[in-house]
């Protein structure tokens, strides 16, 4: 057993439906899954600073988008001074790439992924009801993008993608991955990052079979992955009632790893709660 403490930590007012977070020296930089905007958060005078990424012309709303128009960025990694967000790839709406330069806070034109996540699903035999991009981790030029399993088949797994993320122009690896039930509901990805060397990842269970429609609850997991054998070395139940759907690292030394995380709550309010979770090494 896996020796942890979670505990809410802070609630910032202005961000809903919460679905990944990175912090990046001090500020935390946080995705919202139903939005066209993203916020830089700073833990130093606690304000939140929005920063606008919907399309060229774009004329709708940009927070609260309605679920079947919402481009679901679902998953964010830095590569250098750059912070790309990915769109889950859950519908042909859900397809684009952004990336922010943290410095100027320029947002790039969008990377078309159809392409890219096209070729994922053949390569890993994933079936479009089946595929939903829900986390990515960068390491110079390599990538992993997370499958949560949350369709019918249940197909969680990770894409170990080496080449250039501009030119969308890869050489794959997949694994599947086997994941532990919780209350038994199966559990699916929900974000990951990667600590020497490691990747520790997030899986949240839901009684529902659908990357599209929320299901209830059922809890979140923490565990751990091997980089070179891509084996599980640990997983562990952290809640029974929250979906937390973002996870960046907060703090390490000798004895333990401080983590932040982030919650889905599948609902319209415009709030967010921050937990830490302690974990021994």
């Amino acid at each position: 057993m896996q020796k942890f403490q979670l505990e809410l930590l802070f609630h910032i007012i202005g961000i809903g439906s919460a679905s990944g977070l990175l912090l990046n020296g001090t500020n935390l930089y946080i995705i919202s899954d139903n939005s066209h905007v993203f916020y830089e958060y700073s833990l130093i005078d606690k304000k939140t600073t929005p920063i606008a990424i919907a399309p060229e012309n774009y004329k709708g709303p940009v927070e609260n988008i309605l679920k079947e128009d919402k481009p679901d960025f679902e998953a964010l990694t830095a590569m250098g001074d750059e912070l790309y967000l990915f769109g889950s790839g859950s519908t042909e709406k859900r397809n684009a790439i952004l990336h922010v330069d943290l410095q100027s806070k320029k947002v790039h034109p969008p990377i078309d992924a159809t392409f890219l996540y096209l070729a994922m699903q053949d390569f890993g035999e994933i079936n479009p009801e089946n595929f939903n991009i829900e986390a990515a981790v960068n390491n110079g030029t390599t990538w992993y993008l997370f499958n949560r399993g949350n369709g019918p088949k249940g197909q969680n797994g990770v894409f170990t993608l080496d080449g250039d993320i501009n030119e969308t122009s890869f050489q794959f690896v997949y694994n599947e991955v086997e994941l532990p039930t919780i209350n038994g509901a199966a559990s699916s990805f929900t974000d990951a990052v990667l600590v020497n060397g490691k990747l520790y990842f997030l899986a949240a269970a839901e009684k529902s079979g659908s990357t599209y429609k929320d299901g209830e609850v059922a809890g979140t997991l923490i565990g751990r992955m091997d980089t070179e054998s891509m084996e599980i070395e640990f997983t562990e139940v952290i809640s029974l009632k929250n979906k937390f759907e973002g996870i960046t690292l907060y703090k390490k030394n000798d004895t333990t790893l401080e983590f932040l995380l982030c919650e889905d709550t599948d609902s319209d309010a415009s709030e967010s709660d921050i937990y830490k979770l302690t974990l021994e090494k």
